[in-house]
């Protein structure tokens, strides 16, 4: 476990993975899920952890969505590659097919700007207060009329400050952990969300009549469900492009691809010639 001298041990990517997968689903800190994963048996459960064991020291969950994440190798080499490797040893991949297609992911932010997300994460705290004592609505720092970050990220931090110092206040769970919520963007995230957000998600359209905004997960897999091969794209990219490289990464991880199976977004001209080539 972490240690302030010699750092943290390794933890498993898929324990991690399910504390991101947490994390979005309930809308909590870091430190606050680390918190509630240590004693909530039901979180132990999904995340397959024994009732004793300990969960990751907060600051590794921050480190790997932060710095991790961004690791290009983490899907292909860590997870899909090992996982058809293991398969493949255990004789669990006997067929030559694989089957493609794609989904669509919806960016965590959506098309929101770091200030758009401060005054989102704001609002949710002050709700969560007026519910406690609505005689707060005078005591709230004015608001700031202006665009300006530094502007809502001097707002945010005086918010923080009154809520932490009112004890009776900040005893109630719901103010607590919004509290720690919008502390975290400020203090941890928003520089990145400044640099990042809008610049790699798109609009996609599944049909003619649904869009999101976010990112298309292709992905090629056999019979048995394993995944054999994954791009992730912005999400206005057309799924036939993906084919020659979705054929080429199965092959590099060792399916021996004969027969390629997809839908009508995977018949365009160039594809079929791909697929003749490498089938």
């Amino acid at each position: 476990m972490y240690n302030e001298a010699f750092g943290a041990t390794a933890k498993c990517p898929i324990l991690m993975f399910k504390l991101l997968l947490l994390k979005v689903m309930y809308q909590m800190s870091d430190s606050d899920l680390i918190e509630r994963a240590t004693f909530d048996m039901s979180f132990k459960y999904f995340l397959d952890v024994a009732p004793e064991d300990k969960i990751v020291h907060p600051t590794s969950l921050t480190k790997f969505r932060k710095l991790r994440l961004n690791d290009a190798l983490l899907l292909d080499v860590v997870l899909i590659k090992k996982t058809v490797e293991i398969a493949l040893e255990k004789g669990l991949i006997k067929s030559n097919q694989i089957i493609v297609d794609s989904t669509h992911t919806n960016s965590m932010f959506n098309s929101k700007s770091p200030v758009e997300i401060l005054q989102e994460q704001s609002k949710q705290l002050r709700k969560s207060v007026y519910k406690q004592d609505e005689t707060y609505k005078e005591k709230m720092p004015t608001k700031p009329n202006t665009n300006d970050l530094v502007d809502h990220f001097n707002y945010c931090t005086q918010l923080i400050e009154i809520f932490k110092n009112d004890e009776k206040l900040y005893i109630k769970d719901e103010v607590k952990l919004k509290a720690h919520l919008l502390e975290e963007v400020v203090n941890v995230d928003i520089e990145q969300l400044n640099s990042t957000v809008g610049k790699d998600a798109k609009v996609g359209h599944n049909s003619s009549d649904f869009s999101f905004f976010g990112y298309k997960t292709h992905i090629a897999m056999v019979p048995k469900r394993i995944i054999t091969s994954a791009v992730v794209t912005t999400g206005e990219k057309h799924d036939g492009k993906q084919a020659k490289e979705l054929i080429e990464k199965s092959i590099e991880n060792g399916i021996e691809v004969k027969a390629f199976i997809g839908d009508g977004a995977y018949s365009e001209k160039n594809d079929r010639i791909c697929k003749r080539e490498r089938v």
